[in-house]
């Protein structure tokens, strides 16, 4: 199926991108849509006859555990919802332990690299069938940009995908800027695993922006898509013309012009790249099987091996709560890469429970996401982002803080209200905060100095 050129659908651009000339299609995150009701504009552009694809992240097909049935429903529920002509996912785990390992349950909040051996390819693809066989239609799946290096991988993540097509008839969603990622993070180079990947097989590409510091390449998706990015694209173009191309943008929104600038940029890095039937030809399927130097040779014969989960999830539970709960860098892993990566993790973690709940960075002020952070360094996510945001009151009310009353008043009311069975109704709440106006912002400039390193003014993200 032809998309065309694509943007990524969010609420706070929903204006900006039906107003956007030549936009063919746009891209939902899955879990940010109810199963049985679409938001407003997104119903529009439906009406429009835009063709809207949701984008899953939750599902964690490259984990040790067989996909959740209800988040597979949940999937196939909205995909028929929208209409749409397929689903897309991640190559990535997302959760650890549990009873594969005999530990508690681990959320990483975030897409975590899954490693390129012969067993998690296994898992990979017995999971992939399982929800091939859950959806009501075609799954594509993305390569994911990685922080950290999988010490002893058997094969390149050419051949990696290579293989998880070839096994399963899955189709991919090639994101270039990953693959600019993974190139600076990881020395891979985008054109070897473009030659190595079916090309083929790509349902759709993703085009996005990021930032280097200090040598390692955030994949943040809130900045502007960078040159070496596009010439990723070029690389792709170069092999095969893709059905659709579509620019992802999460954060730090431009305006509007500027995603219409982006927009342009990519038509004409595609209008300029040399047509597919120009380039090289692909690698045979022999050298996209090949494995690296040092490793066993020869494809391994499909279906899971007895014990690959069990492996898988007792290697995936060690990076996981090293990242998420403190315990000590597995061996053969960068130990700075990893710090890298835990510190990404308790952000990115911070940012969505300000979201959840607001009012937090509003008692706190500067104070909240340095206390944050200092909690999230040991205590895992669990029980979902409210229960965290909940948990995380609680830890400093139990520590005393914030050392200002009213503020501290105003954080036990703000628990109470929300841990309690029945908590008040709307009218209530919205009455107490009228009262508390006063005190909350007292407590903004109370708070400066009482947590470690804050300042006065409102919480920044």
């Amino acid at each position: 199926m032809k998309l065309g050129i694509g943007i990524g659908w969010r609420p706070e651009i929903a204006e900006a991108v039906e107003a956007l000339p030549g936009i063919d299609w746009v891209e939902a995150v899955a879990e940010n849509i109810c199963a049985d009701h679409l938001p407003e504009p997104l119903a529009r552009l439906r009406e429009r006859g835009v063709t809207v694809v949701p984008h899953g992240v939750s599902l964690g097909l490259g984990g040790a555990d067989r996909p959740c049935p209800d988040r597979l429903a949940g999937l196939a529920a909205r995909a028929t919802l929208l209409g749409a002509p397929l689903v897309t996912e991640h190559i990535a785990f997302v959760r650890a332990g549990g009873p594969l390992t005999a530990s508690p349950g681990l959320e990483a909040g975030h897409l975590l690299p899954v490693p390129r051996t012969w067993d998690a390819l296994d898992v990979l693809c017995e999971n992939v069938r399982i929800a091939q066989d859950s959806l009501p239609v075609p799954l594509a799946l993305e390569n994911i940009a990685a922080l950290i290096a999988w010490p002893d991988e058997e094969l390149t993540e050419g051949q990696f995908l290579a293989e998880l097509v070839e096994r399963t008839g899955v189709r991919l969603l090639i994101d270039v800027a990953n693959l600019h990622t993974n190139h600076v993070n990881r020395g891979e180079d985008p054109a070897t695993a473009l030659d190595e990947l079916p090309v083929e097989a790509i349902a759709y590409v993703h085009v996005a922006g990021g930032v280097e510091k200090d040598g390692v390449w955030h994949d943040t998706h809130a900045h502007p898509v960078t040159r070496p990015v596009l010439d990723v694209l070029t690389e792709l173009r170069a092999r095969v013309d893709p059905p659709g191309v579509l620019l992802e943008r999460d954060d730090a929104f431009p305006p509007a012009e500027e995603l219409a600038d982006e927009l342009t940029a990519i038509r004409e890095t595609l209008a300029s790249a040399a047509p597919a039937g120009a380039s090289p030809p692909a690698a045979s399927r022999s050298e996209r099987h090949g494995t690296r130097t040092g490793t066993r040779t020869g494809k391994q014969a499909p279906g899971t091996r007895p014990g690959a989960r069990e492996r898988v999830a007792v290697a995936q539970t060690a990076v996981l709560s090293s990242l998420v709960a403190g315990t000590p860098v597995p061996e053969g892993f960068d130990h700075r890469r990893m710090a890298v990566q835990s510190r990404a993790l308790a952000a990115k973690r911070a940012d969505v429970v300000a979201k959840v709940a607001p009012e937090l960075p509003l008692i706190l002020g500067d104070g909240y996401r340095p206390a944050y952070l200092e909690y999230a360094r040991t205590r895992p996510l669990s029980g979902g982002y409210r229960r965290d945001a909940l948990d995380f009151a609680e830890h400093l009310l139990i520590a005393g803080l914030p050392a200002d009353d009213d503020a501290r008043r105003e954080l036990t009311r703000w628990w109470q209200d929300r841990a309690a069975p029945r908590p008040p109704r709307r009218g209530t709440r919205l009455v107490r905060a009228a009262r508390d106006t006063r005190v909350v912002r007292a407590a903004r400039t109370a708070l400066s100095g009482t947590l470690p390193g804050t300042r006065s003014g409102r919480g920044t993200r």
